[in-house]
């Protein structure tokens, strides 16, 4: 049996400190090998769960949920981690969101607005590839608004998600945690990689330069919203296997708590398969 990772990954309640996460470690895996080699199966087991999740809401017997929640500072992950992890599941069970800067009509809403109108349905995972948080992080760093308005938009952020687990969603909240040297290696590859440089944003380097403004910036999202309702967990992200690994079974873990079942047919099966037959 496998200790649960959530209890290894989870943020408790009370001072955050990033310095003493290592974005280099592997906490759960054995070796890099092991873990490739456990992948497959553990790819099978979320590909299990999440069509058991779906079915028991379409057959009307759950409103269940789950909500994916990946921030991390620009080449942490997030798109890998949609493509490696998510990419294995069936898309019809699959609500996926990237937000972007607000548009227009959305900035004459509440911050919280847009992310209404993205929510999985029952049955569903959705995955929000960035999210409310933008609206404490980049908004305190690059001060879009007052300092008061982001101290209360964190009590904003608490109540939005304490409302969303008493209506059956589950939230896995992912801080990709990945080290300055790290980023800088993966912005360079970009650069080296003709195929990769459509994922250059001359932005990003304008962004790192304000690398501790933004770690102060998630440690105080990490410590104001990391509840009992909706835990955050810090994924280490230097290594991209290891990233991959650690989502699958959080994901896992999370859909192992709410146990879906596929639904009974609400039919008897001996007649139907004798009607079946009987129709040529």
């Amino acid at each position: 049996m496998h200790t649960p990772l959530s209890d290894q990954l989870r943020i408790l309640l009370g001072p955050v400190d990033l310095a003493d996460i290592d974005p280099g470690a592997t906490p759960g895996a054995v070796s890099h090998e092991q873990t490739e080699d456990e992948l497959p199966k553990l790819a099978a087991r979320l590909d299990d769960l999440q069509r058991r999740l779906f079915a028991a809401a379409q057959g009307g017997h759950s409103t269940r949920r789950v909500l994916l929640v990946l921030q991390g500072m620009d080449t942490s992950g997030k798109g890998g981690t949609v493509r490696h992890v998510v990419g294995q599941l069936n898309p019809n069970g699959i609500r996926l969101t990237a937000f972007k800067a607000p548009t227009e009509q959305e900035r004459e809403h509440d911050f919280l607005w847009r992310i209404r109108r993205a929510l999985p349905e029952p049955g569903e995972i959705g995955i929000f590839d960035r999210s409310h948080y933008e609206d404490v992080l980049i908004a305190r760093v690059r001060k879009l608004v007052p300092p008061m308005v982001v101290g209360r938009r964190y009590q904003l952020i608490n109540r939005f998600e304490q409302q969303l687990t008493a209506e059956g969603t589950v939230l896995v909240k992912c801080f990709l945690h990945i080290s300055r040297d790290e980023q800088m290696r993966r912005l360079l590859a970009r650069l080296d990689d003709p195929t990769k440089r459509w994922k250059y944003n001359p932005g990003d380097v304008d962004e790192r330069a304000l690398w501790p403004e933004y770690q102060e910036a998630y440690r105080r999202a990490l410590e104001k919203c990391s509840t009992d309702e909706a835990p955050w967990y810090v994924v280490p992200a230097d290594h991209k296997w290891y990233r991959n690994y650690a989502i699958t079974r959080l994901l896992i873990e999370a859909l192992e708590r709410i146990d879906p079942q596929y639904p009974p047919g609400d039919y008897d099966v001996e007649v139907e398969r004798e009607r079946v037959l009987a129709s040529g």
